[in-house]
């Protein structure tokens, strides 16, 4: 267990990883998040993503981390995917470990939505039509 892990990745994400770095004796609760790509996006078919990072993406990561971490006092874990990706892969992985359900959960949350706010990381999108947009620039 660790208090905080942040990293961006260029390899495929698996979820025990990030639950096993914040679960601990202490914790009756671990709240693990999966952002999957989807099929569909604006009521278009998506047949597949790219994802693009910031080369400080880390550190904005590592400081999303550490900040819910000082706030809570919860360990937290995130991982986020960087590369081409299917529909059904993984592109984010967070988690937060709590002794009880509320905090887990709202710590997650919390960790989740700064990621998305704060993290450098650009989408694109490729729709079935062949079309392509970036969301996030």
């Amino acid at each position: 267990m660790t208090d905080v892990l942040a990293r961006i990745s260029a390899d495929p994400l698996d979820a025990a990883v990030v639950d096993a770095a914040v679960a601990g004796p202490r914790h009756g609760a671990v709240v693990v998040f999966t952002g999957v790509v989807r099929n569909h996006d604006g009521g278009q078919s998506v047949s597949a993503l790219e994802y693009q990072a910031h080369p400080d993406a880390q550190r904005f990561l590592e400081h999303c981390c550490a900040s819910v971490h000082a706030k809570t006092g919860l360990p937290v874990a995130a991982i986020h995917r960087v590369g081409d990706l299917r529909v059904g892969d993984l592109a984010l992985v967070a988690a937060a470990a709590a002794p009880h359900r509320k905090e887990a959960f709202a710590a997650c949350e919390e960790l989740v939505e700064l990621i998305k706010h704060e993290v450098p990381i650009w989408k694109r999108q490729h729709f079935a039509d062949g079309a392509s947009e970036w969301v996030g620039l």
